[in-house]
């Protein structure tokens, strides 16, 4: 069985709770912790999920926000399971079924 997998990115959500409402206000925190980054990229950090992050990056927003990796990054299934068929093909587990259009000729 494959399940593709994908994660929730909580920066967002963690620096609310802590009363950090400006992506701003992170750039001399990570400073102070050895992590120079521009505000573009803090913003970018903070509004979308980053694809890559040094472990430098990712311990200063640990240290910075009190909280673990496991705080800021939660895990989800973005798909549903397949079965590898013997001739090497991934099949749905489950299929749903899907409107059928019937179109005439000289229908649009």
């Amino acid at each position: 069985m494959i399940k593709k997998m994908g994660y929730q990115w909580q920066l967002r959500q963690l620096m609310a709770e802590r009363q950090m409402f400006q992506t701003s206000d992170l750039v001399p925190l990570l400073a102070e912790r050895g992590v120079v980054l521009s505000r573009e990229q803090v913003y970018r950090l903070v509004t979308q999920p980053p694809q890559r992050m040094s472990m430098d990056t990712l311990v200063a927003l640990c240290d910075i926000l009190q909280c673990t990796p496991n705080d800021l990054i939660k895990p989800e299934v973005v798909n549903v399971q397949v079965r590898k068929t013997a001739d090497g093909d991934a099949a749905p587990l489950t299929a749903k079924p899907r409107r059928t259009v019937i179109r005439r000729p000289g229908q649009s």
